[in-house]
């Protein structure tokens, strides 16, 4: 099960907490086969945050705090942020914006709880998905959880090791990443990997290698 929520939740992370500034330099390896072109957030205001859950929770969003609210660097279609939210139970919700309506690819929206969760996981993974925003040109978006282990969540892109920050607040990461893949209209987009590091900087999850969330402690 998770761990308790906190009973009042901090105000939602009102970005930008994630920006193309790397937190690793760049990697002496061959160029990736894709660009990410940019990972900064701006915030949802308070008014727009509350029609949001309104409409992806229905009656259920007055019990909800919104930890994080951010628009993404780029919009598809359907999607330009994303809003988490947080019950009195510890229960996490995760949706979608687009404008001041939500939705959720999840259904019931808390079906993201206790997902690859058990004794000892320091991360647990909601919704992540890559939308195209364009020609070229895709949207990547994704959320979770972490305990108190955790001190920094980071992403790296497919096989570059850059690290870009997550959005942190209230027990729950958000990231978004606007990234070109060329040309090809055929290319696939890069698929994201959750890093987590405690307090003293050491890396404690990857989740490249270990994909299963399992403990990593000694």
């Amino acid at each position: 099960m998770n761990p308790p929520g906190p009973q009042h939740p901090p105000a939602p992370q009102q970005g930008p907490a994630a920006t193309g500034t790397p937190s690793v330099p760049a990697s002496p390896h061959p160029p990736a086969a894709f660009t990410v072109t940019s990972t900064t957030t701006t915030p949802i205001e308070a008014g727009a945050v509350a029609e949001i859950l309104g409409s992806c929770l229905g009656s259920e969003a007055s019990q909800y705090q919104a930890v994080i609210a951010v628009r993404a660097p780029a919009a598809s279609s359907d999607t330009d942020g994303v809003v988490v939210a947080v019950d009195s139970a510890g229960q996490y919700v995760q949706c979608e914006s687009k404008g001041r309506t939500g939705h959720s690819i999840s259904l019931p929206p808390t079906f993201i709880n206790d997902r690859l969760w058990g004794a000892g996981h320091l991360v647990e993974f909601f919704d992540s998905f890559n939308a195209p925003t364009g020609a070229g040109q895709v949207l990547s978006l994704g959320a979770g959880h972490y305990t108190a282990d955790v001190a920094k969540v980071t992403i790296s892109y497919g096989d570059d090791p850059t690290q870009y920050p997550a959005v942190m607040a209230g027990g729950a990461f958000a990231y978004t990443a606007a990234i070109s893949t060329g040309p090809d209209a055929n290319a696939f987009p890069p698929t994201p990997y959750v890093h987590a590091y405690n307090a003293d900087g050491k890396e404690i999850y990857n989740q490249k290698t270990q994909p299963t969330a399992k403990d990593t402690h000694p």
